[in-house]
C-alpha cells in the first residue's frame, strides 16, 4: 500500500491554507455576543446570527481606533480575514475595522419587554421592599454546581457566619430555566422560607442571561413578598429581573455582602466595644494595682514599723515614767506608813506599858480607875502591869 496518511499538522496547514488564500478579505454582519475584553487590551467575542455563529479577534493595535465600546447585543459590520488557530483546530475573524450597524436582535427584543413592563408598574419605587436589617435565612435561587453559589457560601460564612442559607436549586440559562426561576421564587414565597432572596447566577453572553430576563422571572420577582436581591453577571451585565427586585447588586458577590454588610458591622461594632471594655477594665486594673503597690506585704510592714516606731517609743517612756511615778509614790506611802506605824506605835497601850505603866480596874465595879477620887478606901483593885495582873486593897486616898 502507498497509502500515505497526513498529520495533523499538516492537515491544518491545509485548512490554513484554504481558508487563509481563499478568505484574506471578508466583509460580516451579525450580532456580537460574549464579548471578552483580555488583559492584553486584545478584544475576543463572537458574531452571530438566527443561523450560525463564528469566533472573532480585534487587537489592540486596532480596537484604539474604535469611536464606540462594543457590547453584547450591537448588530455590527466587520471587515478582516479568516485565521486559522493551529494548537485548537479552531478558525476566526481577525477584525481590520469595525462599524455598528443597529441594535441587535436581542437588544430590541428586550427594550419593547422592558417598556412593556415597566407600563404595567411592575419596576416602580413604591413596589420596593426594605430588605431586612439582620436576615436570619437567606435563599438563594441559582444552579447548585456554580461558581456564584460557591461565592455567596463563602461570603456569608466569612462576614455573617449565623447566617442560615437555603439553596432553592434552579438551571440559570436554557430553555427551561426562566419557568424553573419563577417556580422556585414562588416555592420560597409560598412557604416563607427565607427573609431574603438572591436571585442569580454568574456571568455569561448575553444570550446565557436571557432567562432573567424573561417576563415569567420578571413577574415573580415583581410579585414576591419576600424582598429579592438580583444578581445577575458581572458588573456590566444586566438583566430585566434587576429592575423588578427590591435591591440590584452587580455580582452575586456583591449581593452576599450587602446582604451581610450589617451582620459584619455589628460583629464590628461588637468587637470594637468589646476591645474597649478590655482597656478600660485593663487601665482601671492597674490603676488598682498602683493604689495597692503601697500596700504590698514588704511596703505594709515598713509603713507599719514606720508608724508604730515612734509610739512603741512613746509607750516605753510612758511605762518607765509610770514605773518611776509609781515607784516614787509607793516609797512616799511607806514612808508615810512608817511614821504613822511609828505613831500608833508610840501610843499603843503595850508600848506605853512597857515603859513602866500600869492599868487600874476596880475589881467590884471593872471601872478604870483613871484619878485617885474614882476609888474609895478599902475598894479591891486589880492592877494590870505588862505581865501578868496584881490585886490589892486601898488603904487611904491623896488627892
Amino acid at each position: 500500500m502507498n497509502e500515505k496518511y497526513l498529520s495533523v499538522g499538516e492537515l491544518t496547514e491545509l485548512i490554513r491554507g484554504c481558508l487563509e488564500g481563499n478568505f484574506s478579505f471578508v466583509m460580516v454582519e451579525g450580532e456580537i455576543s460574549n464579548c471578552r475584553p483580555a488583559s492584553s487590551g486584545h478584544l475576543y467575542f463572537s458574531l452571530k446570527d438566527s443561523g450560525a455563529k463564528i469566533d472573532a479577534v480585534m487587537f489592540k493595535n486596532r480596537l484604539r481606533n474604535l469611536g464606540f465600546e462594543p457590547k453584547d447585543g450591537m448588530l455590527l459590520r466587520i471587515r478582516g480575514s479568516l485565521s486559522v488557530y493551529a494548537p485548537r483546530g479552531s478558525y476566526s475573524i481577525v477584525c481590520e475595522e469595525m462599524e455598528i450597524a443597529g441594535s441587535g436582535e436581542i437588544l430590541a427584543m428586550l427594550e419593547k419587554r422592558k417598556q412593556k413592563l415597566a407600563a404595567e408598574g411592575l419596576f416602580d419605587a413604591e413596589r420596593k421592599l426594605q430588605l431586612m436589617r439582620f436576615p436570619q435565612t437567606v435563599g438563594v435561587v441559582t444552579s447548585p454546581t456554580g461558581a456564584a453559589l460557591r461565592d455567596i457560601l463563602n461570603i456569608l460564612g466569612r462576614r455573617a457566619a449565623g447566617i442560615r442559607v437555603i439553596v432553592l436549586p434552579a438551571p440559570v440559562q436554557g430553555s427551561e430555566a426562566a419557568a424553573a426561576i419563577a417556580a422556585r421564587i414562588e416555592q420560597a414565597n409560598r412557604w416563607k422560607l427565607a427573609d431574603v432572596l438572591i436571585v442569580g447566577r454568574g456571568g455569561g453572553s448575553l444570550e446565557d442571561l436571557l432567562p432573567f430576563s424573561e417576563e415569567a422571572v420578571v413577574r415573580a420577582v415583581a410579585a414576591s413578598k419576600i424582598p429579592v436581591v438580583s444578581a445577575v453577571g458581572h458588573e456590566i451585565d444586566w438583566a430585566l429581573c434587576d429592575f423588578a427586585a427590591d435591591l440590584r447588586a452587580p455580582t452575586p458577590s456583591a449581593a452576599a455582602e450587602m446582604i451581610s454588610a450589617n451582620w459584619l458591622a455589628a460583629g464590628e461594632t461588637v468587637r470594637s466595644l468589646m476591645d474597649n471594655i478590655k482597656t478600660i477594665i485593663n487601665n482601671r486594673l492597674e490603676r488598682a494595682r498602683l493604689l495597692l503597690r503601697p500596700f504590698a506585704p514588704a511596703d505594709m510592714e515598713h509603713r507599719f514599723r514606720s508608724i508604730l516606731q515612734p509610739r512603741l517609743v512613746r509607750f516605753d517612756d510612758a511605762k518607765e515614767e509610770l514605773v518611776r511615778s509609781f515607784k516614787g509614790r509607793c516609797a512616799a506611802l511607806r514612808q508615810r506608813l512608817e511614821l504613822a506605824a511609828a505613831v500608833l506605835e508610840a501610843g499603843s497601850p503595850a508600848a506605853v506599858m512597857e515603859r513602866g505603866f500600869s492599868v487600874v480596874v476596880n475589881e467590884r465595879t471593872g471601872g478604870l480607875i483613871r484619878n485617885a477620887a474614882d476609888a474609895k478606901a478599902g475598894d479591891r483593885l486589880v492592877i494590870r502591869p505588862l505581865n501578868g495582873k496584881i490585886k490589892a486593897i486601898t488603904e487611904s486616898i491623896e488627892i
